[in-house]
């Protein structure tokens, strides 16, 4: 499972994008160190990894679980059995 948590870590990463540093280091003949150049560059989103995203955690539209369903066909039975006990009773209830 941590398998799984550190892909879409860095799926997330490449989908919003991240800052990255390079270090570049140049040497005189002799091997000693010349200069050490570090430069930032900025990697933008990428379009795939966020459709990628979108479909695997849902945009907030999923479909209710199989207990809420099961919970609102409960519910919507009770107040049907309400409403016939009404129309029976020669009350009518909306």
């Amino acid at each position: 499972m941590e398998d799984n948590a550190a892909l879409m870590n860095a799926l997330r990463k490449k989908a919003m994008g991240y800052t990255v540093s390079e270090s570049t280091t140049e040497y005189d003949g002799e091997g000693n160190e010349v200069r050490n150049k570090i430069t930032t560059k900025e990697v933008p989103p990428d379009l795939s990894a966020i459709k990628m995203l979108l479909e695997l955690e849902g945009d907030g539209n999923e479909l209710p679980s199989e207990e809420e369903l099961l919970a609102e066909k409960k519910k919507l039975l009770l107040q049907l059995g309400e409403i016939i006990k009404g129309e029976e009773n020669g009350n009518r209830k909306m």
